[in-house]
């Protein structure tokens, strides 16, 4: 009886230490199929929530900031070139989007919690969310604002003399970034007192 079991848990091992091809083909194929369809789905879950829709699908978006949105040049304007939320809000690459989505994540529980479910409440914090929209522009060199706005080509025949100036030496150098100069282009400003290089 003894070497009975010997012997089927020796084949058995020698069946796992050398499977057959077929066997290996099998798993191998199986995993690969689970890889693409994991992949897709996440992508595909990814690039659902990096849209406008997605975006203003809250109340708090969409009855505040998106209102605000709606009357500004990135919204509408003559060339009917149109920036939506996850243009200004999510990097385009996808190790700093993964990042950007994760660090959302907050924003989620925000919403969960109702911590800005009311315009009072909103009001209130939007300052503290305004900081670190744009501290976290201002590390980034304001990357997606760059998505759209290319210094290189910028035609300062075009614009106006402080901006000009502006563009020609701050940002040149690097000493500046676009957030430093353009808070509050798609929303509300906040109450500005106490906001470094605000005047």
């Amino acid at each position: 009886m003894a070497n009975h079991k010997k012997g089927i848990l020796g084949r058995y091992w020698s069946l796992l230490s050398r499977p057959s091809r077929i066997a290996m083909g099998i798993i191998l194929a199986l995993g690969f199929v689970a890889g693409v369809i994991f992949w897709g789905g996440f992508n595909t879950a990814l690039e659902l929530t990096n849209t406008e829709e997605f975006c203003i699908s809250c109340h708090e978006m969409e009855a505040n900031v998106y209102q605000e949105y709606r009357e500004t040049i990135h919204y509408s304007n003559r060339s009917g070139v149109r920036a939506t939320c996850p243009d200004c809000h999510v990097p385009k690459d996808w190790t700093h989007k993964i990042i950007r989505k994760i660090a959302a994540s907050k924003e989620v529980w925000g919403k969960i919690t109702g911590l800005i479910n009311t315009r009072e409440k909103f009001v209130d914090h939007r300052k503290s969310m305004a900081l670190r929209e744009w501290q976290r522009m201002k590390e980034n060199d304001s990357r997606e604002c760059r998505n759209c706005h290319n210094f290189e080509f910028m035609d300062f025949s075009e614009q106006g003399r402080r901006s000009v100036t502006m563009h020609s030496t701050a940002l040149a150098t690097g000493e500046k970034t676009c957030i430093d100069c353009h808070k509050g282009i798609a929303h509300q400003l906040p109450d500005m007192e106490g906001v470094e290089g605000w005047h």
